[in-house]
């Protein structure tokens, strides 16, 4: 998608009301636990200073559900960024009102204010028109650099595009488009997809586009279980969609019409139950034993996996491969994301496309490791599967 960004623009004097995506974690004391997201705004926020902007961030935190709620308040978010940039960053009481109006209209070049929480305002969701208008009326241009709520057509992201002449991309969005459109349109082979998660359901789409694309594909996590089921083998009580047994063959078949690798594992770790203290051992899949859960790969599936990774040239990750947020259930996955490492040291293109695998990856502390880890798990997806994000298809071609 050819798009124009910030480097098309003169932002001089501008008032640059930019749709960031500071949707953080913060701990009970409303401390910000991961602060990736704001990290990643940094070269387009400060391309805007260094130019002589003056910068407008909106963003949402959170689900507060239409009303002023201050544990949702973006107060941290601002504090932090005023840390990272070595500058103040005015925080605003709302996103819209005369009051706001004061703050942008005072800011000099080079200064940068905060909006409070869009989602303060169910306008914000509802894609409402006066909403946009009212936000679009504190800038003269708009970048969209949330690539994490780039498939939602919300006021902030896809309403106000209609109401100023200048909305352009960031350079956080460029970088998604350019690494997974890359992947997708111009990807170096051998081209190896792992996809992971609990259900087939939620990854059907991204599955049918891949199979178009890439020569092999990795499977992980619960929904190996119906594809299991569908070949007729026994497994346990693992969690299977009993409604997506035909369409787990009719998956098989087509990437054998493909001429696509789609592997699955060989063997499981399972557990009576789903928790840290359960006793748990590793089972070949054709011997899944009555009443246990399958709740990661097997060490014999995770070499074979571990080869696959190491002998491609482009990777994409999406998923993790066990019930990886409980230790002795994290191996398979963490050995894809060093896997994806090492591939990464000698030449391959790897993409970990967000979510619950960028989690993965942090927590295997190997995030600088990799290509390119997606900052948006839903709009990630969805661009994989070949639809349009509304917040991107509305910028200035």
């Amino acid at each position: 998608m050819q798009k124009k960004t910030l480097s098309d623009i003169s932002l001089q004097g501008k008032r640059v009301l930019m749709r960031v995506d500071f949707n953080v974690p913060l701990d009970q004391d409303r401390n910000i636990t991961d602060e990736k997201r704001i990290v990643e705004a940094l070269p387009s926020i400060r391309k805007v200073i260094d130019e002589g902007g003056r910068l407008i961030l909106m963003s949402h935190l959170g689900r507060p559900k239409g009303k002023v709620n201050p544990a949702f308040s973006l107060a941290p978010a601002a504090k932090r960024l005023s840390e990272l940039l070595d500058c103040p960053v005015t925080m605003a009481g709302d996103c819209i009102g005369t009051e706001v109006m004061q703050q942008v209209l005072a800011l000099q070049d080079g200064e940068v204010m905060m909006l409070e929480n869009l989602r303060f305002h169910s306008a914000e969701e509802e894609n409402d028109a006066d909403f946009a208008r009212e936000l679009a009326s504190l800038g003269e241009i708009y970048v969209n650099d949330a690539f994490g709520t780039a498939h939602r057509a919300h006021a902030s992201t896809e309403g106000i595009t209609r109401y100023v002449q200048t909305s352009v991309a960031g350079y956080l969005i460029e970088k998604e488009l350019r690494y997974l459109g890359t992947a997708l349109n111009d990807a170096q082979r051998p081209f190896v997809a792992i996809l992971g998660g609990a259900k087939i359901s939620g990854k059907i789409d991204v599955l049918e586009a891949l199979f178009n694309k890439v020569d092999t594909i990795l499977v992980g996590g619960a929904m190996v279980f119906t594809f299991f089921k569908a070949q007729g083998l026994e497994v346990g009580n693992s969690l299977v969609e009993e409604n997506k047994l035909e369409l787990a063959t009719a998956l098989l078949e087509k990437a054998k019409e493909k001429g696509v690798r789609l592997l699955l594992p060989e063997d499981v770790v399972v557990a009576g139950e789903i928790s840290a203290d359960a006793p748990s051992r590793v089972e070949p899949i054709t011997a899944i034993s009555e009443g246990m859960i399958g709740l990661d790969i097997g060490p014999a599936t995770i070499d074979a996996y571990t080869k696959e990774i190491l002998g491609a040239k482009t990777v994409l990750w999406n998923g993790p491969m066990g019930v990886f947020e409980i230790d002795q259930f994290a191996a398979g996955t963490f050995a894809v994301a060093r896997a994806l490492a090492d591939a990464t040291a000698t030449g391959a293109v790897t993409i970990i496309g967000g979510g619950d695998s960028a989690a993965a990856i942090a927590k295997a502390g190997l995030s600088e490791n990799v290509t390119h880890v997606s900052t948006g798990g839903g709009a990630s997806l969805e661009f994989l599967e070949g639809k349009e994000l509304p917040g991107i298809a509305a910028l200035n071609d």
